[in-house]
């Protein structure tokens, strides 16, 4: 099956998700130790929980997504089942 771009983009942003974050992580403690030790921690600690919760929301567009097109599909798939049923009901 032929994936849309959203569905690329988000694939591989999930994929790469760890090493973002880590690498962020890393950055972000070495950009603030100037400041001192406790401030780098903090601040480092909030640039990992802010891309936690982005790595969680694109997770959660992927599946709303998903469903959406599941729905889509059982949709389909009902209106046929009530057009033969209808007609069926017609016929007798």
């Amino acid at each position: 099956m032929q994936k849309d771009k959203f569905s690329r983009i988000i694939s591989f942003l999930l994929g790469a998700s760890l090493a973002i974050v880590f690498f962020g992580a890393l950055i972000t403690f070495r950009s603030f130790l100037f400041l001192g030790l406790p401030t780098a921690i903090f601040l480092t600690f909030g640039y990992i929980f802010v891309t936690l919760f982005m790595i969680l929301a694109l997770d959660s567009f992927s599946t709303n997504k998903q469903k959406l097109q599941e729905m889509k599909k059982q949709t389909k798939l009902f209106e046929k089942i009530l057009k033969d049923q209808e007609e069926k009901t017609s016929d007798a």
